[in-house]
């Protein structure tokens, strides 16, 4: 009878420890404009800090150097991972002043698979791609991050881009997030073409979630979506009131697992 109830009650804990993972996952995207501010000061420790106040789990970068000349040759991504305790991942878009310039991901969990996938563009046109990078965090199945900056000044170039997202991605199984500086209005045809295939996390002209530029936001151009067949629901989406640390202010969403 001991030997039962000493199973039974290392069952019970196993079954808390198991209940004790975490079911929320914290993502934020942040285009860094290469840690430079409007104060024309050059400070990653500040974005650093701007960062880990929120407690994230993933975070997407966007405007990223990696040992650049107008950096001092910092290699940003993996100098912010060590300033706030994360591992990280670059993904060039191009060369930039004797390094890189492009992309970057901040994980709390393992990184399983990188991949970077080039998009349409134009002749002269700055090349843009989407990072994507899958993680474990344990209390939940894996989960796809996708990460990327869409083009600036070309509505033409940027449906393009959306319509390459949703050919590599639209149909993919298991569970998918989207995040970046898309550059696009609420209204716009891109956002609406996402808005097919993805739900928004950060609701599409939703209250609160203007992100540039980010003395006094105006306009909402980044954005949280995810894929996940009804196993994720948004907890909570907010922009954090950051005037100076970069031209953006960074976007936070938490999404919490429902599904098995």
């Amino acid at each position: 009878m001991r030997h039962l109830m000493a199973v039974s009650l290392l069952g019970l804990v196993g079954a808390a420890q198991a209940d004790d993972k975490p079911r929320t996952l914290r993502v934020l995207t942040y285009n860094i404009h290469h840690a430079e501010g409007t104060d024309g000061k050059l400070d990653l420790p500040r974005i650093a800090d701007v960062i880990k106040a929120e407690k994230p789990d993933l975070v997407a970068l966007q405007e990223v150097d990696q040992n650049t000349t107008r950096t001092k040759k910092v290699d940003q991504a993996a100098e912010l991972a060590k300033l706030m305790g994360m591992k990280a991942e670059f993904a060039k878009a191009i060369d930039l002043q004797g390094g890189a310039y492009g992309l970057a991901v901040l994980s709390r969990f393992p990184f399983k698979d990188v991949k970077i996938h080039k998009l349409p563009g134009k002749e002269k046109q700055e090349t843009r791609i989407v990072m994507q990078v899958t993680v474990e965090p344990g209390g939940f199945p894996a989960v796809t991050l996708l990460n990327t900056h869409l083009q600036h000044d070309d509505g033409e170039t940027r449906e393009k881009q959306v319509g390459k997202i949703d050919e590599l991605f639209g149909k993919a199984e298991g569970t998918l997030i989207l995040t970046g500086d898309l550059n696009a209005a609420p209204d716009s045809a891109p956002i609406k073409a996402l808005a097919k295939t993805w739900s928004f996390a950060t609701e599409p002209g939703g209250k609160g979630l203007l992100t540039i530029p980010s003395n006094v936001p105006k306009q909402q151009i980044d954005y949280v979506l995810y894929r996940s067949s009804g196993r994720f629901k948004v907890v909570e989406t907010k922009v954090i009131e950051e005037k100076v640390a970069s031209d953006h202010r960074p976007v936070l969403a938490v999404l919490e697992w429902v599904g098995k």
